[in-house]
């Protein structure tokens, strides 16, 4: 992973250790990586000099860029854990508020399709197992 040259070397070995502690994937340290960069290359000091407002002003920063709230959201988790697990300056997150995300409904079948779906099944035990997921609410969610 690589850090801003803000981020104090020390403070990226600590803030790696506390990631590897705590088990987390590869993919969530190096997003929180990436949120801690943002940060450093948005205020071009380093996250431990950091106040409060300059949190807020850059989480502003992030709307006003035309970042996701999905985004938003992940850079402010590597910041909650950089300043709650490896700094332990949690007071400076009260400004930071996380975005409420939409989340997409799911596609509901009429009833015409769903006879069509369960009258393709090829023998009688597949559309009695359709019938029971279908009935208890088991839907298949097309890939992201």
């Amino acid at each position: 992973m690589i850090f801003s040259t803000y981020f104090d070397p020390e403070l990226s070995r600590r803030f790696t250790e506390d990631m590897v502690i705590r088990k987390l994937t590869a993919k969530t340290q190096i997003g929180y990586v990436r949120a801690l960069n943002r940060l450093c290359e948005y205020l071009n000091r380093s996250p431990e000099d950091v106040t409060r407002d300059n949190l807020r002003e850059f989480q502003l920063f992030l709307v006003e860029d035309g970042a996701t709230g999905t985004t938003i959201n992940c850079i402010l988790s590597g910041l909650r854990y950089l300043y709650n697990v490896t700094l332990g300056k949690p007071q400076l997150l009260t400004k930071l508020i996380t975005v409420s995300v939409a989340r997409r409904l799911p596609i509901i079948l009429s009833l015409e399709e769903i006879k069509l779906f369960l009258a393709a099944a090829a023998h009688p035990k597949y559309h009695a197992a359709f019938s029971v997921a279908y009935g208890a609410g088991l839907r298949v969610e097309q890939g992201k």
